[in-house]
């Protein structure tokens, strides 16, 4: 074993910027009064740890330290004991340990309960069996002390002793095994219980069959351990499931939330039956209902999802939606999210029903509410869900409708944004339910506030208003929502001669408004006092206009023309015909006329001027030709798109139904449980193993089945084969550290010492601590581990040397310069997906933009954009139809997010140079933004590097 492998339980983190002392001055203080010998044992401790040996002060604090009763130095001279070297270079115990081992004796039987305690925990550390062998009948005779304390320690004591020394005590399982049969403390219990488990899992199993109907009484740590010892028993032997079955099942019911949570996912791995999915998930559902926490409620969330991505499971989940539901309640938007999409995915004809009653009053909360951040992204999702459940169950429409169009007048104008395409895909599928969004549409279309939504409405009512009395209301609720017409004269009117007396508040020199165009605006010398109340009387459209908002008169001269040629087409009488159309046009002109006056904050544009002018031609001569392109044509382009984007949905929806069902090829051999061999047992993997590598990191990801993904992939080669050391090094990323595994190797013939690998970072890379020195044999090899802590999502680079004396060589010492590392942004990048419109949102927000010129050799644009998305792990939102198809050129949009939770877009826009032959590379942009330039930058980094293919 080389010195960079030695053991070692405890790191202290101390400053290096004094000088060590001397051994001499150390003698000195461990000589003196308690508090010298605490600072200079502390001293001599981190010595210890930073590769000294300091052979000389064994002695010495042999002598003068271990005899004191101080708890300080007590403490102290345990963690000296467990990192000083106790063997000679040959490997024998050294003489002076004998001396060690019997005050150890005497601590063991020490009348104070912690002292005891903490020396068994010392105990378990060692690894030299002469020194255990004199302890062991003090250690025995621990179990019997009165304070638990003791007790619990000496069964780890024993365990480890029982695991690395065998023959120091034989007996351990049986003598563990009738202190836990008399045992009453539950910490003393479960470490026994814990022990049995490993070292001899038929008494364990034996003293549970005599306790199983008590298990519900005893402690949650005792229970955890039983759970854990069910999971293996009847992992590795089926026929005891029906054993212990029951037992997982009334630990569903304990106090402890970890237990629940442990036998619920056991409960599962061991049976299948719909009862067993039932009662875990029930206890699962209780779990995030009860739980404060939301990170809790989130993960075990994830385990309800994972039993619904099972076929035969998620029948069972199915009748728990309005318990799942339940969670609702929880203020904290990513487990509502979480929850609706759930509900959303487990929803069926039998409950849907319920589910929108259930979602409706949610929704009728959420207006009730004081403004909370959250309730408006709240209100949101849930009308999404409740959209996607009207489109999948056409049936629930009509129950739906009435209560989301109140959202329409709503101030925020996401939730009302989303409304309005929900009221716009279900008036145009769902023919049955038009009267009743027309006349829910004129209800609230008069307070509406947000001109986005006021823009959709109009078009809604233009399509679809077919009966003569539905257009007289559209027409009635415009000239409402216009106010007095003309409006230029009745606006100048309301400025000169609506004013009172006592409402003048100056008359000093006239005032002359000057508008945005520098030309003067027609007003009084007198101004009101009560500017913004007027403002407030105004009707909606009116207000628009006076805005300068003129794309909402643009569209409204597009509905009027629609409902004018409707209303001819449906009304014989000439007179009514002409007084309609005259009406819609004097409309249009007056809004005409308001956009070239000064009164509006922004003039018309010329874009809407064209539009309205067209409208009024229209009118005026009122084509068949026209009425087609007006009437028809738009509904058809509305209906081509709803049908594309529902093809879609049931596409998705299929590959997502094919993902789960489990087909069975024709020639698989089918398995009989009675007739497994217990090795073939191993198709589920073990949980408890599973959960620690997660815990420490080492979670096996699926491409490491890949034998190209090996672990030599990411070994960086430091020194040169013929420089005096050679290193590399194996970069192993974690979730938010890299630790580095440095191989060094001696290639001389003289002893190094004091080796040392120096290492220094550039980007958001931080050393968490220093390599200690290692002495190098000639020809010998090391290895030696270096954690780097990471803090964002940005290339970083290590890099650094290796300094060394050589041995009886007078020189200075030698150094030799490493390679540097480079740290891979594609280890903390995900793929991700988000709507379009949130895209938007994000690409307006994310101020950091880096422009990547393409530079490949790539000749197809398909394959140019695989290619990227493989080497950025990003994911393409834009759909494969969009894609399909060659037209020489292409856009598409990726997302991902890193595991720091910050954003990636990019946009690729690539074109195929057809002018320069059918073996031109593709040439563009990739445009990249993020809200931290060291992402956009990394990431632009990334794309440069790779952008060319690899000849094979």
């Amino acid at each position: 074993m080389t010195a960079a492998e030695n053991v070692c339980y405890t790191l202290i983190n101390v400053p290096m910027d004094s000088e060590p002392p001397s051994e001499i001055s150390l003698k000195n203080d461990l000589k003196g009064d308690v508090k010298l010998k605490t600072e200079a044992l502390k001293k001599v401790i981190i010595m210890i740890l930073n590769g000294e040996k300091l052979p000389g002060l064994l002695m010495t604090i042999i002598r003068f330290v271990l005899p004191l009763q101080d708890h300080t130095i007590k403490k102290l001279l345990l963690v000296f004991w467990e990192i000083v070297p106790k063997t000679t270079p040959d490997g024998r115990l050294l003489q002076e340990m004998i001396l060690v081992c019997d005050a150890y004796r005497k601590d063991l039987q020490h009348p104070n309960e912690f002292i005891r305690g903490s020396t068994l925990r010392f105990l378990c550390k060692l690894k030299e069996a002469e020194l255990l062998e004199p302890l062991m009948p003090a250690i025995r005779a621990c179990l019997e002390h009165r304070h638990s304390y003791v007790r619990r320690n000496a069964v780890l004591a024993i365990y480890t002793i029982y695991r690395n020394f065998e023959h120091l005590i034989p007996d351990a399982p049986e003598l563990i095994h009738d202190f836990l049969v008399n045992e009453k403390d539950a910490s003393c219990k479960r470490n026994a219980f814990m022990m049995l488990i490993h070292a001899d899992q038929d008494r364990a199993l034996d003293y549970l069959s005599t306790c199983i109907d008590q298990v519900q009484t005893f402690g949650d740590i005792l229970q955890l351990v039983i759970v854990e010892l069910i999971y293996k028993v009847c992992h590795a032997n089926p026929s005891e499931r029906a054993r212990f079955i029951r037992c997982i099942y009334n630990l569903l019911q304990s106090s402890s939330p970890a237990v629940k949570y442990e036998a619920a996912g056991t409960l599962v791995t061991l049976s299948s039956a719909p009862t067993a999915i039932k009662a875990a998930a029930q206890c699962y559902i209780d779990l995030i209902i009860k739980e404060s926490d939301n990170n809790v409620k989130l993960i075990v969330l994830d385990r309800l999802v994972e039993l619904k991505e099972h076929p035969s499971h998620e029948r069972v989940l199915q009748d728990l939606v309005m318990d799942i539901l339940r969670v609702l309640s929880t203020p904290d938007l990513e487990v509502r999210k979480k929850t609706l999409q759930l509900a959303l995915d487990l929803v069926s004809s039998r409950n849907v029903e319920e589910l929108v009653i259930v979602l409706k009053k949610e929704v009728i909360k959420t207006n009730n509410v004081t403004e909370h951040e959250d309730t408006d992204k709240y209100r949101q999702l849930l009308v999404r869900t409740l959209h996607s459940c009207s489109v999948r169950f056409p049936d629930m429409a009509a129950n739906v409708i009435p209560v989301l169009m109140e959202f329409l007048s709503d101030n925020n104008e996401a939730a009302a944004a989303d409304v309005l395409e929900f009221v716009r895909e279900a008036i145009q599928r769902f023919d049955n339910l038009r009267p009743l969004i027309v006349e829910k549409m004129l209800e609230v279309f008069h307070a509406i506030k947000s001109v986005k939504i006021y823009r959709g409405a109009l078009w809604i009512l233009g399509e679809y208003c077919s009966t003569k009395e539905d257009i007289q209301s559209v027409m009635t609720e415009v000239r409402r929502s216009l106010g007095e017409i003309p409006i230029v004269e009745s606006e100048i009117k309301k400025e000169t001669g609506e004013l009172k007396p006592e409402e003048e508040v100056s008359v000093g020199p006239a005032q002359k408004l000057v508008t945005e165009m520098g030309t003067y605006a027609t007003q009084s010398a007198l101004s009101s006092s009560r500017p913004a109340k007027k403002e407030e009387d105004r009707p909606p459209l009116r207000g628009f206009l006076l805005d300068g908002d003129f794309f909402v008169a643009a569209s409204l001269a597009t509905t009027l023309t629609k409902i004018a040629l409707r209303y001819v087409s449906l009304v014989q009488e000439k007179k009514k015909q002409n007084s309609f159309i005259a009406e819609a046009m004097l409309l249009m002109a007056t809004i005409l006329h308001l956009g070239k006056s000064s009164l509006p904050k922004k003039p018309i544009t010329d874009d809407d001027v064209d539009r309205i002018s067209l409208c009024l031609k229209v009118l005026s001569e009122c084509s068949p030709l026209m009425n087609d392109i007006f009437n028809k044509e738009c509904r058809q382009s509305l209906s081509h798109m709803l049908s594309a984007k529902l093809e879609e949905e049931k596409l998705s929806q299929k590959k997502e139904s094919e993902k789960r069902n489990v087909t069975v090829q024709p020639d698989d051999p089918i398995s009989f449980m009675q007739l497994t061999a217990k090795n073939e047992m191993s198709s589920k993997e073990d949980q408890f193993q599973l959960s620690l590598l997660a815990a420490m990191g080492n979670t096996q990801r699926k491409e490491a089945a890949d034998p190209l993904a090996s672990k030599l992939n990411k070994v960086t080669q430091l020194t040169g084969f013929s420089d005096p050391v050679y290193a590399e090094a194996y970069v192993h990323v974690n979730q938010y550290d890299i630790v580095l595994d440095v191989l060094v190797v001696n290639q001389t013939s003289d002893t190094l010492q004091n080796c040392t690998l120096e290492l220094a970072t550039l980007g958001d890379l931080k050393l968490v601590e220093k390599p200690s020195p290692l002495t190098l044999a000639p020809h010998d090899f090391a290895n030696i581990k270096a954690n780097v802590k990471v803090a964002s999502t940005e290339n970083g680079i290590i890099f650094g040397n290796i300094v060394y004396d050589v041995s009886g060589a007078a020189s200075d010492r030698n150094c030799v310069v490493l390679s540097d590392i480079h740290i891979d942004i594609m280890d903390y990048i995900q793929p991700a997906s988000c709507t379009d419109a949130e895209f938007r949102q994000m690409w307006a927000e994310f101020e950091w933009e880096n422009k990547v010129t393409v530079n490949t050799n790539i000749v197809d644009l398909n394959e140019y954009l695989q290619h990227i998305l493989k080497s950025t792990n990003m994911k393409c939102l834009t759909p494969e139809k969009a894609l399909s198809g060659y037209c020489g050129f292409m856009a598409a949009n990726l997302y991902a997010r890193s595991i720091f939770g910050e954003d990636a877009l990019a946009n690729v826009s690539i074109e195929k140079p057809i002018h320069l032959g059918p073996e031109a590379p593709v040439t563009g942009h990739i445009r990249i933004r993020a809200k931290s330039q060291g992402m956009a930058l990394s990431l632009g980094d990334k794309i440069n590097l790779s952008q060319k293919k690899a000849s094979l």
